[in-house]
């Protein structure tokens, strides 16, 4: 398995309904709303990571209120 965390970027005022619909995309384990230079870290839990560009760079990128993202892979 790879664990990955996407740290991201929202629009002002569009970090809880982020939150949710990025909580709902297929191997996003968790995604909390926090304080800092990001405003959600996502969680994401798949079998490679081609499945984590696809879910960070495709899926996550597209939701409308995303302004950027960063995401690191797990080494442990």
């Amino acid at each position: 398995m790879v664990t990955a965390y996407v740290m991201i970027k929202a629009n002002t005022g569009q970090a809880d309904r982020l939150r949710a619909e990025i909580a709902g995309i297929d191997g996003v384990e968790d995604a909390h709303i926090v304080a800092g230079d990001v405003d959600i870290i996502a969680k994401v839990l798949v079998d490679t990571p081609g499945e984590v560009k696809n879910i960070a760079a495709t899926a996550i990128q597209d939701v409308d209120g995303v302004e950027d993202t960063h995401t690191y892979i797990a080494m442990d």
